[in-house]
């Protein structure tokens, strides 16, 4: 338990300002005005308040108490960080912020939140919670976490540069047309897109405004007919951005963003609730504009990789596993002889990407785990935690890259020393749910939960599983994490040509061994069978790297399991090893050998 006293003075200077305004609560949100799963410094305002670092959480101030609400990820995290004597911790399910506002907040008392970094959906939830413990919910003209952080990090001003045509394969004139078709089809003159990955989409820019993801923060406003609108800066865009965007769009100084919602008099707007600020719907209201509530029109598009951006993908897949190739014989050398923790490791392998020249930054903060530290799945390493990597334990590296061609994401587990039989066991159930999916064919309108089992059918047969979703989307030199399709129990959305996901099924065994092995697919249309009366989908698989045979029981494989195996090693040597140097090509030929 944390008991720096700083927390407890930002808390006290907090509640200070809550009796200046009149308010017995405040909500403290993880969130920033973006919704995105990164965040700048200036936007850590709960970490500052209450020291907690993790990528989600809410936190609830009131005049007499506080609570940080966190989901199943961050229960012993939420402990380690924060002062459980100034912020009681609650689980996002089993106690939601909900039902701690309905016996902590009392009759007409005032809940302030600050409107623009909460979503439209979620200021309804607020509202609710609000009005069933008879309180009024109150938008705020500024956050209050602001108002006393006196030291607060100012806004990103990092350059916003242009995404070539090479790498974006259409033209944002083409983009915003179809989006412009989208909103006559919903009888809207303007959308607001709030979320920074469909900014960028639309308007082929990147930025390096918040860690991991190529986001400038900006919002932007797209017209069914004239120039979109970007609030940023207009002197942190670079001369090519500037050229690129003159004949589409105008560039306008974020404090504008309120006066041109004004400006909407009359006019119909669209907003995603799930991803547009609270804000931003008031303000239209204000001005007399009609709001309608639809889809971010860019999600979808933006799913689908174009022709050029999947030869991208293909490209930075194979760049990416030259890397963890030899990230993986540097393993296999050192790992027995001890000397490095998962911290050295990481670094490690980082530096085996930056060889290549053309990485812009690390997609996500790698999740570098040996022996019970890798049945963490959502594991955060640090200095203080960081283990040695020892003989006779299993060693977890989930990591990727972000280069200007695709994004990636790759797991591979591997052993140190010699694996037990139920290690064997558990990493060859965890495989054969990979490869099948791997090999999957579906029908047009199959959805990521419908396919979910097959990833745990082996281990269901052993009573056994893993509690995240098996795959996610993954951008084009955007988010690691894209939506909207995923390979879950709550995926909904069908899986279309061009979707790009992550198949990474894996086992835990707390305080033991934890086991993920994942590859990056492609959704295809899947070659006809003779005889079949339905088109079919398909995956390609895009990863490129081996996997460790030391851990594979191949009595539990198939024949056809087997036989994929094989066939995917064959062609790991293939396309890697020509781009490796003689000692390491000839490992990865032995490491790839058949195993029939």
């Amino acid at each position: 338990m944390s008991t720096e006293p700083v927390h407890d003075s930002r808390l006290k200077a907090l509640r200070t300002l809550m009796k200046a305004k009149g308010l017995a609560a405040v909500i403290v949100p993880r969130q920033d005005e973006f919704q995105g799963e990164y965040v700048a410094p200036y936007a850590e305002r709960l970490k500052w308040l209450t020291g907690f670092k993790g990528s989600w959480g809410v936190g609830i101030v009131h005049r007499n108490k506080a609570a940080i609400f966190v989901d199943g990820r961050y229960t012993l995290q939420v402990r380690q960080q924060t002062d459980t004597r100034l912020f009681e911790p609650h689980h996002l399910m089993e106690d939601p912020p909900s039902a701690w506002i309905a016996r902590t907040v009392k009759t007409n008392e005032k809940l302030g939140f600050d409107p623009w970094v909460t979503t439209v959906a979620e200021a309804r939830r607020l509202k609710a919670a609000a009005d069933a413990a008879g309180a009024k919910l109150v938008a705020l003209p500024r956050n209050p976490v602001d108002m006393v952080w006196k030291d607060q990090p100012a806004r990103p001003s990092e350059p916003i540069e242009a995404h070539d045509m090479a790498h974006a394969g259409l033209s944002a004139a083409e983009k915003l047309k179809a989006i412009a078709a989208t909103l006559a089809g919903q009888k809207a003159d303007a959308v607001l897109l709030s979320d920074p990955a469909s900014v960028c989409w639309a308007l082929n820019i990147r930025g390096s405004d918040v860690p991991y993801t190529p986001f400038p923060l900006a919002y932007a406003l797209v017209h069914r007919k004239g120039k979109a609108e970007l609030f940023a800066d207009g002197k942190r865009l670079t001369p090519a951005a500037k050229e690129a965007l003159k004949a589409v769009a105008q560039c306008r100084a974020p404090g504008d963003l309120a006066e041109r919602l004004a400006a909407l008099k009359g006019k119909t707007v669209a907003l995603d609730p799930n991803l547009a600020p609270e804000a931003a719907r008031l303000a239209l209201l204000k001005a007399g504009a009609k709001v309608i509530e639809a889809a971010d029109p860019c999600v979808l598009p933006k799913a689908r990789k174009n022709a050029t951006e999947q030869e991208g993908a293909r490209a930075a897949q194979k760049r990416d596993g030259v890397a963890l190739t030899r990230f993986l014989n540097w393993v296999s050398m050192n790992g027995v002889k001890g000397g490095f923790t998962e911290e050295t490791a990481a670094e490690k392998l980082r530096q085996f990407r930056e060889q290549s020249n053309l990485l812009r930054g690390l997609s996500f903060e790698s999740i570098s785990a040996s022996g019970p530290n890798a049945a963490i799945p959502h594991y955060h390493m640090s200095p203080e935690t960081a283990r040695a990597i020892t003989p006779g334990e299993i060693y977890l590296i989930d990591s990727g890259g972000q280069y200007l061609d695709g994004t990636t994401d790759v797991t591979r587990t591997v052993m140190i020393g010699t694996p037990t039989d139920e290690m064997r066991d558990r990493f060859t159930r965890v495989l054969k749910g990979m490869i099948g999916l791997s090999v999957l064919r579906f029908p047009k309108g199959t959805t990521g939960g419908h396919i979910d089992a097959i990833a745990r059918q082996a281990l269901w047969k052993a009573g056994l599983d893993f509690d995240h979703g098996t795959g996610h989307g993954v951008g084009s030199y955007l988010s690691v994490h894209e939506g909207p399709a995923r390979i879950s129990k709550a995926g909904h959305t069908p899986l279309e040509p061009g979707m790009i996901l992550s198949n990474e099924p894996g086992y835990y065994k707390q305080d033991a061994f934890g086991i993920r092995i994942e590859n990056l697919l492609l959704v295809t249309e899947a070659t006809p069978v003779e005889g079949g009366d339905r088109a079919m989908l398909g995956f390609e698989t895009l990863t490129l790297a081996p996997i460790d045979r030391a851990l594979i029981d191949t009595k539990l494989l198939t024949r056809e399991e087997l036989h994929w195996l094989d066939q995917y090693h064959a062609r790991v040597v293939r396309e890697i090893a020509p781009q490796l140097d003689a000692p390491t090509a000839a490992w990865l030929k032995e490491a790839c050998a058949p195993l029939t």
